[in-house]
C-alpha cells in the first residue's frame, strides 16, 4: 500500500456522493463501508490526519513511531481489520485546555488509529451531508468559513436593517448533544450498519483521565445517550449535523418569514438577526425550539442586542457602531477586546524571561508567524488603529525581552 495514491481518485469518489447526494435529498446510501476501506481513502485519511499533527492518544502511539516502523504496513493491517468488521474504537484521552473565561474545557483525544479511521469515514459521508446543511451554517465545510460568517451578521445588520440581535449561547453543545435524534438525522442518509455501527462507538467511546498515581476511567456518555466528544475529527461534521435541525424547524415553523429573523451558525456560536421589535419574539423562539431540540441555553451569556446603541462579539469580532466623517455613525466590525487580548497575553508569553537563552532571531521567528495568523483573520474592517497599537506592543516587549536577557540597564 502506497501513500501517493492520486489525490483525485478520493476527489473523483467525494464528487459522485454529492453529485447523487445533491440529485435525490431522499436517496440513502446503503454500501459505504466497502469505500471506507479502500486503500486510496485510507491513504488521504492518514494524510490529512498527519497534517494537523496532534497529540498521541491513550495508547501513546505517536506518527513518528508509525512512520519509522513503516506507514504503509500500519495502513494494511488497519485496513484489513476495518474488512474483517473487527475494529473497535479506543478509549479517549481526557485532557483541559484554559477557556477565556477563566475555566477549562475538556477534549477527548482520540488514538492515531481511531483518528484515521474516523477521517476515512468523515471523507466518504462529507460529501453527502455537505449536500444537506444549510447556507446559514459557516462551521467546519468547504469553501465557508468564520470571517463569511461575520460579514453575513454585518450584512444582516448594515444593509437589511435586521438591528436587533439574539447573541445566542448553549450550556455545552457539543457535550450535551443526544445520541439518538443525532444517529436519527445519520441514518435518514446513510443506511450502511457498518458506518453506523462505527459512529455508534465513537459517540459511546470511554474516556480515560490520567492523574498523577492512576487513570481514572468514566462512561458518561455511554450512560447517559449524550456528547460528541470535542478532539474527534468526525464531532464538528456531527454538530453541523444535529444543529441542522435547529435552522430547518426555525423555517418550517415560520419564524424566519414572521421575525424577519435570519440565523447565522458556526460550530456552536449562534446570533440570529431580527426586525426592530421582533427581538423579544426570536429568544422565546429560540428558548423552545432548544428545549424541543434536547439542549439547553447558557441563560448568563445569552442576550437581546440593540444595535447601533450596542454591539455584538462574534467569532472574534465586534460588530457595532463607529464614528465616520462628520459625526456619522454607521455599523462596522473590529477585532474585539478579547481577541486582542488573547493575542497580547500570548506575545507576553513569547517575550517572558523563560526565552531568555534564545537568540533575538529564534524569539521574531516564534512571533511572526502568530501576528501573521491574527492579522490575516482579522482584516475586516478600520483594522488600523488596531494594528497600531499590537505593533507598539510587541515592540515595547520585544525591548524589554533584550533588555533583561543583556547585563545593561535601562529601557533598552
Amino acid at each position: 500500500m502506497s501513500l501517493r495514491t492520486p489525490v483525485s481518485t478520493v476527489e473523483k469518489l467525494q464528487t459522485a456522493l454529492q453529485a447523487k447526494a445533491k440529485a435525490d435529498a431522499e436517496y440513502r446510501f446503503y454500501t459505504l463501508w466497502d469505500k471506507v476501506c479502500r486503500s486510496d481513502v485510507l491513504a488521504e485519511a492518514y494524510r490529512r490526519c498527519r497534517a494537523n499533527r496532534g497529540a498521541p492518544g491513550v495508547d501513546g502511539e505517536t506518527f513518528e513511531q508509525i512512520e519509522s516502523a513503516g506507514v504503509g504496513s500500519w495502513l494494511a493491517s488497519l485496513q484489513e481489520e476495518l474488512r474483517r468488521q473487527e475494529y473497535r474504537p479506543r478509549p479517549l484521552l481526557r485532557v483541559w485546555i484554559p477557556k477565556s473565561n477563566g475555566g477549562q474545557r475538556p477534549l477527548g483525544i482520540p488514538t492515531i488509529r481511531d483518528r484515521v479511521v474516523q477521517m476515512a469515514v468523515l471523507v466518504v459521508i462529507g460529501p453527502i451531508f455537505e449536500a444537506d446543511l444549510c447556507d446559514e451554517q459557516y462551521g467546519f465545510r468547504s469553501g465557508v468559513d468564520a470571517k463569511m460568517a461575520v460579514r453575513q451578521v454585518h450584512a444582516n445588520v448594515s444593509r437589511r436593517g435586521l438591528c436587533e440581535v439574539v447573541d445566542a449561547d448553549l450550556s455545552d453543545y457539543f457535550n450535551t448533544i443526544p445520541h439518538g435524534p443525532l444517529m436519527r438525522c445519520l441514518c435518514r442518509r446513510i443506511a450502511d450498519g457498518s458506518v453506523l455501527s462505527a459512529v455508534r462507538r465513537w459517540l459511546r467511546a470511554p474516556v480515560v483521565e490520567r492523574r498523577e498515581r492512576a487513570e481514572h476511567r468514566t462512561t458518561v456518555a455511554a450512560d447517559t445517550n449524550r456528547g460528541a466528544p470535542q478532539g474527534g475529527v468526525a464531532s464538528p461534521l456531527l454538530a453541523n449535523l444535529y444543529f441542522r435541525r435547529f435552522v430547518l424547524a426555525w423555517k418550517q415553523f415560520g419564524h424566519e418569514p414572521r421575525l424577519q429573523a435570519r440565523v447565522v451558525n458556526y460550530a456552536d456560536d449562534l446570533v440570529i438577526c431580527c426586525r426592530p421589535g421582533s427581538g423579544p419574539g426570536a429568544m422565546a423562539a429560540f428558548r423552545n425550539l432548544v428545549t424541543r431540540l434536547g439542549l439547553s441555553v447558557n441563560e448568563q451569556k445569552t442576550r437581546l442586542v440593540m444595535l447601533p446603541e450596542e454591539s455584538v462579539d462574534f467569532l472574534g469580532y465586534t460588530i457595532g457602531p463607529f464614528h465616520g466623517k462628520g459625526g456619522r455613525v454607521y455599523i462596522g466590525t473590529r477585532p474585539s477586546k478579547k481577541s486582542v487580548a488573547k493575542l497580547w497575553a500570548r506575545i507576553r508569553e513569547e517575550t517572558s524571561s523563560h526565552w531568555n537563552w534564545q537568540q533575538p532571531a529564534e524569539r521574531v521567528e516564534a512571533l511572526n508567524p502568530i501576528l501573521r495568523g491574527w492579522c490575516g483573520y482579522f482584516n475586516q474592517g478600520p483594522v488600523g488603529k488596531v494594528y497600531r497599537s499590537v505593533r507598539r506592543y510587541v515592540e515595547r516587549r520585544l525591548r524589554g525581552w533584550l533588555t533583561r536577557r543583556e547585563p545593561c540597564r535601562g529601557p533598552g
